[in-house]
């Protein structure tokens, strides 16, 4: 199997810079300032810090991949405003037909190419994803699979995982069954809004353990959460639950505003 290696950059929030084979790209964009407010007839979500980088910062995008349009914390407003200066935008078929302008639709297990400037190619494919407990999901939402899409076909190009607004539920375990997942970014900080109800959004810590386990060559990438105030839990229960696990040396935390690299992956 041919090692890869990538760069990650976090922003903040659901929000990092994704360079990989020759390419960049930009999970959910929320560039809006610390004390930002977003008001709904049911409830209020509150940013409550700066992101690391300006849209402006960040600089060209070749494809921002988008979990779902339809909350703040994963589509803010300089982010919503930033998408028509990216290349291209992919998103689950309910956001691309309400952002429409050339949104690209990608279904669960759908994939698409891309190439970049210097010959190489990224192959980009949807994933499910479970944005709340069974029966009381918040929407549609998607995560992603990153791989080098020019790996011969007799040896199987190793995955980057964005799990997008998801908590872990039995459907995700056939992502490793199909794919070797050895970056794993995992949206976490068990976001709960009260004012729909009690259970998490995203995953715990203990969920992060899980998508650990099934994904057992995987550096754990933690994003989504801090930065809100709906999120219950932040770094320290997500270390704490790794430990508890003896799994703390699978956590890579990504410094914020600092380009990263990942290493080789797929060794």
């Amino acid at each position: 199997m041919t090692p890869f290696s990538l760069r990650a950059t976090y922003v903040g929030g659901a929000t990092a810079l994704v360079e990989f084979c020759g390419l960049r790209f930009l999970t959910d964009p929320t560039f809006d300032p610390a004390g930002s407010s977003y008001p709904t007839p049911i409830y209020t979500l509150r940013k409550t810090m700066d992101p690391a980088l300006t849209a402006a910062d960040v600089g060209e995008i070749d494809a921002v991949l988008l979990s779902h349009d339809h909350h703040p914390d994963n589509l803010d407003r300089t982010g919503r405003a930033m998408l028509a200066r990216a290349r291209r935008v992919i998103a689950a078929a309910a956001g691309a037909e309400r952002l429409g302008h050339g949104v690209t639709s990608l279904g669960t297990w759908e994939s698409l190419v891309l190439d970049s400037s210097d010959g190489r190619s990224v192959r980009v494919t949807g994933v499910p994803a479970g944005h709340g407990p069974a029966g009381g999901h918040r929407g549609p939402c998607i995560g992603f699979l990153l791989q080098d899409a020019d790996q011969p076909a007799d040896a199987p190009a190793p995955a980057i995982y964005i799990s997008g607004d998801t908590v872990w539920y039995d459907t995700l375990n056939a992502i490793p069954r199909r794919v070797d997942v050895r970056v794993a970014f995992l949206f976490m900080g068990a976001a709960r809004v009260l004012e729909v109800g009690p259970a998490h959004l995203t995953m715990t810590g203990e969920e992060g353990v899980l998508a650990a386990g099934a994904m057992s060559h995987a550096a754990i990438v933690p994003l989504h959460f801090e930065g809100w105030a709906h999120f219950s839990e932040g770094r320290s229960q997500i270390e704490q639950a790794f430990a508890a696990a003896g799994l703390s040396e699978r956590l890579q935390w990504l410094p914020a505003g600092r380009a990263v690299s990942l290493g080789e992956v797929g060794r």
